[in-house]
Parts: structure tokens; C-alpha cells; sequence
């Protein structure tokens, strides 16, 4: 077996590969380029607590199937165990997922290391694959004061409804949302009592505040060139048929009609929608 010293003789194939924590042979991430890219140092939390994101290798799936996304989350739970971190919420999507969890026993690094070489390797059992399935480093963004924490927690929730994958937060079966409502824990206890003293009232306050229509903005995996408001107005004539300033004088089906099909044929944010058609935000994302 190739020696780091051996690894970094071969820098112009741009392969890593080396054991992981678990005595599991895995290539855990691809970066393009990376021997001429100096890697910025991870901004630290004072708590430990972390939003983190991982993406597939050129944008492709991470979950092929529910059998996927089931050993993802029996990973989490089985590395919870033994490097002692709280995980506040997660949200599977296809090509990318979302935590928010809180640094145990060992550092965010040792953590991802362990789930992320477990899985893939697996994965690349099961599919008969070699190679990469992560894009370059995870990215994380520390959490350090609660309004940030209930930001960013019900942000990765409402992901799949803002994605148009379903149309409530409880309706997505792939993130720990239900176990706020069905199950008691550490982590569960903690997030509620943000809310209240109170369990029945906090539960209430935490159901409403996570299905709250919002613009959160936290961190994301840019894929697209942001569009201009000129751009986004061209698209919606063409899409609507109609200029965007005149959806507000629409009856209210029609126009609900429209912003939904906005919404699910271009890349145009609720947040511009909003800007150049008038219609306040809260409308478009029921839409």
C-alpha cells in the first residue's frame, strides 16, 4: 500500500487516497486543481456548534434510493456514538445533504473523516464504483448565538419545501424533523427549550416558527450565475406572458398559478420575485 510520501509523487493525477479512521481504504473528496490551491484555514466555532454541507462530485447523487439514505442516517447515528456529537437536525437532498451538530468527544474533522469514509465506502461497494463521491471539502459555517441556531435549523428543514420537493417541512421523510414531535433527547430538549419552559408550549412555538414562510439566507452550495432583475424579467414574460409588475393585478388563482410555475421553471429566487413583481414574499412561497 502507497505511503503518504508515494501519494505526493503522484500530484498530477490529483488522487488522494489513504486509510480511514476506521482502518477503511476510501478517496474521500476531489478537488480540481488543489495542489495549486492553497486551502483557507475552517473558521472555528467558540461552541462547536456547525452548519455543514456536503455535495456529490460534479453535482451528482449522493442518494441513488431510500436504501441510501437509510445507511446515511444509520452512519450519523453510529459515529454519534463514538465521537460523542450532538446532531441537531439533517436533511438529505439527492445530490447534497445539510447538518447541524455540535463537536463531542473528537473535532469536526475527525467526525466528517469518519462518516464521510464509512459511507463511501459502502456506497462504492454496493454501486461497484472507485473513486470520489464528495466534492472537495465539506463547508461549514459556525453557529455561535441562538438566533443563528434557529436560522439555520429551520432552514436545512425547509429546504425540500423551497427545492418544490414537497410542500410541508413534516412531508419530507429524509431529516429528523418528526423526531422533534414523537421522540424526547438531549439534543431535542435543548432546541425546545429555546421555545419554553413549557414542552406543550414550546412544541407549538417550534412547529410554527419552522414552517414560518422566511428568506433565510445561510450557507449554500452556489451552482448557478445570479441572474439580473432584468434577466428574471425577461424570463417571467416569457414563462407568464405578461410583465412581471402586472401579476399583483391578477385574481388571486391565476396569479398563485403563475408564481408557482416561477417558482418550479426558472432559477429566480423568492427574494427577487418579490423585488421586481411587488408580491410580498410570504405570497410567493405559499404559491
Amino acid at each position: 500500500y502507497q505511503t503518504l510520501e508515494e501519494q505526493l509523487q503522484v500530484l498530477s493525477q490529483q488522487v488522494t487516497t489513504r486509510w480511514g479512521i476506521d482502518n477503511i481504504p476510501g478517496i474521500y473528496y476531489y478537488t480540481p486543481g488543489w495542489k495549486n490551491m492553497p486551502r483557507a484555514p475552517r473558521k472555528r466555532s467558540v461552541n462547536g456548534i456547525y452548519h455543514i454541507i456536503m455535495r456529490g462530485i460534479n453535482r451528482q447523487s449522493i442518494f441513488e434510493d431510500d436504501e441510501d439514505c437509510t445507511k446515511f442516517i444509520q452512519t450519523l447515528q453510529r459515529y454519534k456514538k463514538v465521537c460523542g456529537y450532538e446532531l441537531y437536525a439533517y436533511c438529505l437532498m439527492g445530490n447534497h445533504l445539510h447538518m447541524l451538530l455540535m463537536e463531542g468527544k473528537e473535532s469536526i474533522e475527525q467526525i466528517m473523516r469518519r462518516i464521510c469514509g464509512s459511507y463511501v465506502f459502502w456506497y462504492n461497494q454496493k454501486y461497484g464504483r472507485v473513486g470520489y463521491l464528495f466534492q472537495d471539502r465539506y463547508m461549514s459555517e459556525p453557529v455561535d448565538d441562538d438566533k443563528y441556531f434557529l436560522t439555520v435549523l429551520r432552514y436545512i428543514y425547509q429546504n425540500p419545501v423551497k427545492a418544490g420537493l414537497v410542500t410541508s417541512v413534516e412531508d419530507y421523510p429524509w431529516s429528523n424533523y418528526k423526531e422533534y414531535t414523537k421522540r424526547n433527547g438531549r439534543e431535542i430538549e435543548f432546541v425546545l427549550g429555546m421555545f419554553s419552559t413549557n414542552r406543550d408550549e414550546a412544541m407549538k412555538s417550534f412547529i410554527e416558527y419552522v414552517n414560518k414562510p422566511n428568506n433565510d439566507e445561510c450557507l449554500e452550495i452556489s451552482n448557478k450565475r445570479k441572474i439580473t432583475d432584468e434577466e428574471a424579467r425577461s424570463i417571467i414574460r416569457k414563462l407568464c406572458k405578461i410583465d412581471p409588475i402586472d401579476l399583483q393585478k391578477l385574481d388571486m388563482s391565476t396569479r398563485k398559478a403563475y408564481l408557482s410555475k416561477i417558482k418550479k421553471e426558472s432559477c429566480i429566487s423568492i427574494r427577487q420575485i418579490e423585488r421586481i413583481t411587488g408580491i410580498n414574499r410570504g405570497i410567493i412561497f405559499r404559491a
